[in-house]
């Protein structure tokens, strides 16, 4: 487990949807702004069975540790999520086959959801820990965060995680069907592959939310 190699995309968006979006709004960038009272941020899926095995999981887990860390200094929510331990579910099964199905299912672990985080992360008492039981973290009903967002004010998200082409960009079109402003950072997601990951960041940025790195979300934290 220790000897995976951290490794970090090779991410782009093409200069022409740049300036594809900067004719059509007037600045590359949809937000500039980010209120930390009104900001979450979504930490999603990273768990054993993602980081053990992947460099490009183990990459993105400084990015998190320090946009957690510079949320909550600021005065923001952080979330991580959690897939959850479903019942066997026969539509899984049929698509996936019956052992593959059964490896999701149980890919979040077993035990206390603190426990079941990445061992480097550090989780503050004042931190929202949930469950999802569908790829996305914002479809209503398979997880909370549709009422628990809103409960606290919320309508800024920002989204890191694993995998970024499966659950991440669920989570992210999810969350801005239900009218959040998303951004998604482009070096505190994970994929199989730069290509997967590219395709996201540039579906995102193009119809979904605004994909940002690291720096910049730290930056339009503090100078809110």
């Amino acid at each position: 487990m220790g000897g995976v190699e951290r490794l970090m995309h090779a991410w782009r968006i093409e200069d022409r949807e740049y300036r594809r979006q900067e004719t059509l709004r007037g600045r590359r960038h949809a937000f500039t702004r980010l209120d930390p009272a009104r900001t979450a941020l979504i930490v999603v899926d990273m768990v054993g069975f993602f980081a053990e095995e992947s460099g490009y999981v183990r990459g993105i887990v400084p990015n998190i540790a320090r946009l957690a860390d510079a949320t909550r200094d600021a005065g923001g929510t952080v979330v991580w999520v959690l897939p959850a331990v479903s019942p066997p579910d026969a539509v899984a099964t049929e698509f996936f086959g019956a052992a593959q199905a059964e490896v999701f299912r149980l890919s979040g672990g077993a035990g206390a959801p603190r426990d079941r985080l990445w061992h480097e992360f550090t989780v503050d008492d004042a931190d929202l820990i949930v469950e999802k039981t569908a790829t996305s973290a914002f479809f209503p009903g398979r997880s909370p965060l549709p009422e628990l967002l809103p409960a606290r004010g919320i309508d800024n998200v920002i989204i890191t995680g694993t995998v970024t082409n499966v659950c991440c960009e669920a989570s992210a079109r999810d969350a801005s069907t239900l009218g959040y402003r998303v951004v998604m950072v482009a070096d505190a997601n994970a994929a199989r592959r730069d290509e997967d990951h590219n395709n996201t960041l540039y579906t995102i940025y193009r119809t979904y939310g605004d994909v940002r790195t690291t720096d910049d979300v730290i930056g339009l934290l503090a100078d809110a």
